[in-house]
């Protein structure tokens, strides 16, 4: 690049993204003359979905604007929790997110899940068509601009991914409400009703059931429940949310 040479620093949770010999402090840039800040911001590897508010001579700017030589930019982290457009808040995983999907859905939250890789465009798609909010580890994918709104999972741990997509987003958490395996919501199941989807022993020890009203699965206190509420009641604890 031959233009404008500019001053960028960016918010320090935003410095995994950038090359390392840009990651402290202020850093000079050499811009073209033309491309947007947002070109800029993409082009050190921040997806814009990241990006919060972005000052220019501590002023702030759309990302649309074409910095001048001298001007001093600062890119700021998104603030939480973060505010997204419309109602209700609902979201749309890519297929290596299997684990944070359960955990959303566990606490009532509205999480579509691809748990096949059906591609990028066709993710990207379906998050404007539905208006979903694209959580992925996936920095390409987040750059997509038919997204509706995305997000970047930062880390790769389930209970620090499920952490971080509550304190950002607050959703309303209505737990043991939607299904885990397939995102539908769950009805009061008479056990006579469900007999025949259970094994003997279970019809024996429980008598307390629900049922997914899409798919149809059939939900009990099982042998998992203690470490499942354990992870609901961590939640609730943390951001609140309605009663089971």
């Amino acid at each position: 690049m031959n233009g404008p040479e500019i001053h960028l620093s960016v918010a320090p949770e935003l410095r995994l993204f950038v090359p390392s010999e840009r990651r402290q402090g202020r850093t000079t840039l050499v811009t073209d003359g033309s491309s947007t800040l947002g070109h800029v911001i993409e082009s050190l590897g921040i997806p814009l979905t990241e990006a919060g508010r972005v000052l220019v001579d501590d002023r702030q700017v759309a990302v649309s604007h074409i910095p001048r030589a001298g001007e001093s930019v600062e890119v700021n982290g998104v603030e939480r929790p973060q505010q997204v457009p419309g109602a209700p808040l609902r979201f749309l995983l890519d297929v290596h997110l299997g684990t944070l999907a359960r955990r959303l859905r566990l606490l009532g939250v509205d999480a579509a899940y691809e748990n096949e890789d059906i591609g990028d465009p066709a993710l990207a798609t379906l998050s404007a068509k539905e208006q979903r909010v694209l959580l992925s580890r996936d920095r390409g994918l987040l750059r997509r601009r038919e997204i509706w709104a995305g997000a970047y999972i930062y880390s790769d741990r389930p209970d620090d991914q499920l952490r971080d997509v509550l304190e950002r987003f607050a959703p309303v958490l209505a737990p043991w409400t939607r299904c885990t395996a397939c995102n539908g919501s769950l009805s009061v199941a008479d056990k006579d009703s469900v007999q025949d989807q259970l094994q003997q022993g279970t019809q024996r020890s429980y008598d307390v059931f629900a049922q997914c009203t899409a798919c149809e699965r059939v939900y009990w206190r099982g042998a998992h429940h203690a470490r499942l509420e354990a992870i609901v009641e961590e939640a609730l604890r943390e951001f609140g949310g309605a009663a089971a």
